[in-house]
C-alpha cells in the first residue's frame, strides 16, 4: 500500500497522521474543522483520505455505487428479478454496453448476481444480492432527501443564475 495511505475511512496511523496535521492552505479540514486546512486530529471521518487517492479502496466502491447508471440499475432491481432486454427498456439513455459494464462491475462487487438459466435461446436474469438490498435501502433515503428538498433546491438555482446574470450584465466591459 501506498505510504500516507489508509486501509479505511476511521484509521489513521503514521504518516498519515502527518499529512493531516500539515494540510495546504486551502484545503479541505476534518469534519467540524474550522481553521481553513489542518484537520482536527481527534477526528476519526475526514474526507481527503478516500477523496484524493486513486488506489483507495473507498474511492473505487463510491464511484462505481454513485454513477448513475448503478444508481438507476439497483433501484429498479429493488425487490424483483429483470432481464438484460428489461433493465435496457427501463434504464432511459443506457446503451448495452454501459449496461453490460455497470451490470459486470455491480455483480463484480457482490451487489447483483447474474443467472444464467440453460435454455435456447439462452436467459440471464439480473437480481439484488442481500448486500445490494442495503444500498437500495441508502440509495431509497437519498432520493426521498432529494424529493424533500428539491423546491429549495430549485429556488436556490434560480437565485444563484439571476445573481450571475446580474453580475454579467454589470461587469465592465473590456474591448477585445
Amino acid at each position: 500500500m501506498e505510504e500516507g495511505t489508509v486501509k479505511s475511512p476511521g484509521h489513521f496511523g503514521g504518516t498519515m497522521h502527518e499529512e493531516r496535521t500539515t494540510a495546504p492552505a486551502g484545503d479541505i479540514g476534518g469534519a467540524g474543522g474550522t481553521d481553513g486546512g489542518a484537520a482536527d486530529a481527534d477526528c476519526d471521518y475526514d474526507a481527503r483520505q478516500w477523496d484524493v487517492r486513486e488506489g483507495c479502496e473507498v474511492r473505487q466502491i463510491l464511484d462505481r455505487v454513485a454513477d448513475k447508471w448503478s444508481l438507476l440499475v439497483i433501484a429498479l432491481l429493488d425487490r424483483r428479478v429483470l432481464r438484460f432486454t428489461e433493465l435496457r427498456r427501463e434504464v432511459d439513455g443506457i446503451s448495452q454496453r454501459m449496461l453490460t459494464v455497470t451490470l459486470r462491475q455491480l455483480e463484480r462487487d457482490g451487489l447483483v448476481r447474474r443467472t444464467v438459466h440453460p435454455v435456447v435461446p439462452p436467459r440471464v436474469d439480473y437480481e439484488l444480492t442481500p448486500l445490494g438490498a442495503t444500498l437500495h435501502d441508502t440509495i431509497q433515503s437519498l432520493v426521498t432527501w432529494t424529493e424533500e428538498h428539491q423546491n429549495e433546491i430549485a429556488t436556490a438555482r434560480a437565485a444563484y443564475d439571476a445573481r450571475l446574470a446580474r453580475e454579467q450584465r454589470d461587469a465592465p466591459h473590456t474591448p477585445q
